[in-house]
């Protein structure tokens, strides 16, 4: 008994090169002087193409890795978790993104040793997934110009917050609302023109820009927001509402939630899967996979 209380398990540190380069410069140094021998064997595998991440994951889940941490931005966590929904492994979070909206949800601080110590304290609890199309997303996902900004953000090179901001100020103005249409499993269909409709399992899209206050990630189901297009002057306003985790005041925000819904788009445009820009199709089924991942989080409840 007191030898099977002993046994270490087993890390893999799936890292990506990109994500927070400058603050990442003494990850593996970090990781060796943190991370507690006693409890825990180690290693590290960093990803070197789109896509690979999920590689690594799978690969691990099948070896019956007991711990695999996402160390990078939303869309290695999504890459990384996408595999170990429904599994035993159990997900840890460095968050070294740009926007970092899971993390900032979770309470995952942002410094390294800090995030590497959550992983020895080992709070584990069961989160909500989702998935349009059968792709899983972890966090929020969406239609319309956060979609935009999303495929317009993966091409630049410089990332930030600034960067972020920049696109969306020279986007807007431009940018026409689009159709939808909303169907939803007790009859109600919604058709609407939306600047965007996103759909949250947490809060916020990164960057504490917060979509959806009230969302929590062990409910069973997802905040859509459904957001108009406020006019130039103000669009301050609402931006502060963000900002300030009051957005559903806004007169521009309608929240609905549910757990199983289509979304149809007059045509095939990109979709925002995590913070990363793909096309799907037209007509989109969202679903959610209630505490289907084990996740590591502070010594506190969630939302």
């Amino acid at each position: 008994m007191q030898e099977a209380q002993l046994k270490k398990k087993n890390i893999l540190f799936i890292i990506n090169p990109i994500s927070g380069a400058k603050r990442g410069t003494n990850l593996i140094a970090s990781i060796k002087k943190h991370i507690d021998g006693n409890k825990f064997d180690y290693e590290f595998k960093y990803t070197e193409y789109a896509g690979h991440a999920i590689e690594l994951s799978k690969e691990a889940v099948e070896k019956n890795t007991d711990v695999i941490v996402a160390v990078g931005g939303d869309g290695t966590i999504n890459e990384v978790a996408s595999q170990m929904i429904g599994s035993k492994a159990i997900l840890g979070i460095v968050p070294l993104g740009s926007g970092n909206g899971l993390a900032r949800h979770l309470g995952i601080p942002r410094m390294i040793p800090s995030a590497l110590k959550l992983i020895n304290d080992f709070q584990v609890t069961d989160i909500d997934t989702a998935s349009i199309n059968g792709i899983p997303f972890i966090s929020i996902a969406g239609v319309g110009f956060d979609a935009k900004v999303a495929k317009l953000f993966s091409k630049v090179k410089r990332r930030g917050f600034f960067t972020y901001a920049n696109l969306i100020t020279n986007n807007y103005l431009n940018y026409k609302p689009k159709k939808y249409r909303l169907d939803f499993d007790d009859g109600t269909t919604i058709v609407t023109r939306a600047l965007f409709i996103s759909f949250a399992n947490s809060n916020q899209f990164g960057y504490n820009t917060t979509i959806a206050p009230n969302a929590q990630l062990r409910d069973g189901q997802l905040d859509i927001c459904i957001v108009q297009k406020p006019n130039i002057f103000t669009l301050p306003i609402v931006a502060n509402l963000m900002l300030l985790r009051a957005i559903d005041k806004s007169q521009y925000v309608e929240t609905i939630r549910a757990s199983h819904f289509f979304v149809r788009q007059t045509r095939n445009r990109v979709v925002n899967i995590d913070g990363e820009a793909a096309k799907i199709n037209k007509k989109l089924e969202i679903t959610v996979n209630p505490l289907s991942l084990q996740v590591i989080i502070p010594d506190h409840e969630i939302k």
